[in-house]
């Protein structure tokens, strides 16, 4: 199943219309690290994180992995690691997948600028949950929590986030 985004603040699935929030550059043709955008295109949803000291293992065909509070995402273009996840502390910049604010108590890394990972093309672009006011992401997309979760468990095992500008 797809779940596709549009630049208007609204995702759909299973016949339902969700509201969402993108990257604070809009959708883009030609992503770059730190351009705040959203990657166009059709992104496979690769594997689920969730935080296990905030929410019960979710019910999807994706494979699940439990964070821990020390993993990473690496952000520099020029480390091997870049795009990948990285245990903490890291000797290059790397972002917190644990925080305290419950955005990434779900994280679903799509299927962008990994295979094969393109320097500077960008990283970390994650399918996570929205804050309260849906306030624009540095790239990813984000849904309700709730929503988020019914997409896990009605999308089956080979879920695509269908960006469109």
């Amino acid at each position: 199943m797809d779940l596709i985004v549009t630049g208007d603040g609204a995702a759909r699935f299973a016949g339902r219309t969700v509201r969402c929030a993108i990257g604070r550059g809009g959708i883009c043709a030609d992503k770059r690290e730190g351009d705040g955008a959203t990657p166009a295109g059709i992104f496979p949803c690769r594997l689920v994180y969730w935080r296990p000291d905030h929410l019960a293992e979710p019910r999807t065909a994706l494979p699940r992995t439990a964070l821990a509070p020390e993993d990473g995402w690496c952000d520099a273009p020029g480390d091997p690691a870049y795009n990948r996840l990285v245990r903490l502390p890291y000797p290059v910049s790397a972002e917190r997948l644990w925080r305290e604010d419950g955005v990434y108590d779900l994280i679903v890394p799509l299927g962008y600028n990994d295979d094969p990972v393109v320097p500077g093309k960008g990283s970390a672009i994650f399918l996570h949950a929205a804050r309260p006011d849906y306030v624009p992401t540095e790239g990813c997309v984000a849904l309700a929590l709730g929503d988020l979760l019914d997409f896990l468990a009605a999308a089956g095992a080979s879920p695509r986030v269908v960006i469109r500008r």
